[in-house]
């Protein structure tokens, strides 16, 4: 698994500005003011620091901008970058300001000089999420560097050490599920993937892997279905961190793990299936949030759920017109095997309700092309059958930066899945895509459940980078879960 960069985290030395290796960031103040970092690093380099502030182009500089000078003189160092930074910017803001450090950063050692800079924990943080490369299945160069460690000088290092432990748990969780979510499928089968869940045990998760044997006594048919025509076994993992009260409900979180997806029967078109590796992006955040957790020694009663599956097509594969039980108890035609996500996740969210009685259920999967239409790749879509527990997570998003916008919920597009010969459809049509698929899974919902459905197809993976993350996986949903379950489930 990819770790985030080492960080080591120093008692501030001016001194080092001259002799550090690497890059050397320091910070200035939008109109230019230098703390006691960049006046010795103006001071080194014999005035450039104060030349580059009195440029015309730094006169368009705000929060968060970089500027580097290569090569300077006087210092060792290979870059002075220079970052400038509102000493009353909020923690997002502080956050998206170090992203700009790790953009730069590359195998580098990086030694940032922060001084008595407020929120350096989002600095630091920022620059830890963006320094990341999925890079497993290129060919090593003998003469690659390995990635330098991140040092940081502050003049309260313990304070900031205390302050980084949970949001490096977070950034690891979060790589988690960048990774997984980046793996083809052919190396992340479903047995491949429930293996990687399983050596969390390591880190104190209690971890099940059912097979479908034990799937196929529960009832999970609608799952199983998905997944009969690949050769690929179907599972469900259970992962438990059990860090609040004994006798306190767990939060439920459920994520949607198709390995691949082809449609089945349905097939998708050629162009662009190359994708469909990132449609178990609902079991990887489920994943990363659950590492996060128990790295973080959170104090909460949590449970994740996957289901994995492969969507494939066969002789043995469901077809378009055949009906099928849930666990539940009600039937469902399948008119489409493209809508799979909805099937799976159906018998897990109703497994997790029956077993744990959580205090709430949150799933989340790339469930539907209709909620990139609507909502782009920036906001994922909320469902919810509860205001107050909505209302929670998307606060909680907000803080986190982590786009999420309500979508909503009616009777009206209930009813577009009734079906001539079962108790639904699998799907209500072209029209509110997103919703009527958000509808189906509210069926499975027990009476009293505070539910949320996080349709991520949007943002799970991207075809351009973002402020953390390079193109490709973002890892969207790790940081806002942890900061719910802190929030709102956490022993206090």
């Amino acid at each position: 698994m990819t770790q985030p960069v080492a960080i080591e985290i120093k008692a501030t030395d001016l001194d080092a500005i001259a002799t550090a290796t690497g890059r050397v960031a320091v910070c200035v103040s939008p109109d230019g003011d230098l703390d006691p970092g960049s006046r010795r690093a103006n001071r080194v380099t014999r005035g450039a620091v104060q030349r580059l502030i009195d440029s015309d182009g730094f006169k368009s500089a705000r929060h968060g901008d970089l500027r580097t000078l290569a090569w300077p003189a006087g210092m060792e160092a290979e870059a002075l970058d220079v970052l400038v930074i509102d000493r009353k910017a909020k923690a997002l803001e502080m956050r998206q300001a170090g992203a700009a450090l790790g953009r730069v950063k590359g195998s580098q050692p990086m030694h940032v000089f922060t001084g008595s800079q407020r929120r350096t924990e989002d600095l630091v943080q920022g620059a830890l999420l963006r320094c990341y490369a999925f890079d497993d299945h290129k060919t090593p160069s003998s003469d690659r560097p390995e990635t330098g460690t991140l040092t940081i000088y502050h003049t309260r290092p313990d304070d900031l050490s205390e302050a980084m432990s949970k949001r490096v748990a977070a950034v690891e969780g979060a790589f988690m599920t960048r990774d997984l979510t980046n793996e083809p499928a052919n190396v992340l089968t479903t047995t491949e993937f429930a293996n990687r869940l399983d050596d969390m045990r390591a880190i104190g998760l209690e971890v099940e892997v059912l097979d479908e044997a034990q799937l196929t006594e529960l009832g999970m048919r609608t799952l199983l279905s998905v997944g009969q025509g690949s050769d690929s076994p179907s599972k469900v993992v259970v992962m438990q961190w059990k860090g609040g009260a004994d006798d306190a409900a767990p939060l439920a979180l459920v994520g949607k793990g198709v390995v691949f997806d082809t449609g089945g029967i349905s097939l998708k078109p050629a162009g662009g299936m190359e994708d469909m590796t990132m449609d178990m992006g609902g079991a990887g955040v489920v994943a990363g949030t659950m590492r996060a957790l128990a790295l973080g020694k959170v104090k909460a009663n949590v449970v994740g759920l996957v289901g994995l599956v492969e969507n494939m097509p066969s002789g043995n594969a469901t077809r378009p017109g055949d009906v099928v039980r849930s666990m539940k108890g009600d039937t469902v035609e399948i008119i489409n095997t493209d809508a799979e996500g909805r099937l799976v996740l159906c018998d897990v969210m109703w497994y997790a309700q029956d077993r744990f009685k959580p205090a709430g259920l949150i799933d989340l999967a790339t469930l539907t092309g209709a909620i990139i239409i609507g909502l782009g790749h920036e906001n994922a879509g909320v469902f919810s059958n509860d205001d107050d527990f909505c209302a929670g997570f998307l606060k909680s998003a907000q803080a986190e930066g982590e786009g999420a916008w309500r979508m909503p919920l009616g009777k009206a597009y209930d009813d577009m899945l009734k079906s001539r010969i079962a108790d639904m459809k699998n799907i209500g049509g072209r029209p509110a895509g997103s919703i009527t698929a958000a509808q189906f899974l509210q069926r499975f919902v027990q009476d009293g459940t505070p539910w949320i459905h996080l349709d991520i197809a949007g943002v799970a993976s991207v075809k351009s980078d973002t402020t953390y993350a390079p193109k490709g996986a973002t890892g969207w949903g790790v940081l806002s879960l942890c900061r719910f379950v802190e929030d709102r489930f956490a022993d206090k």
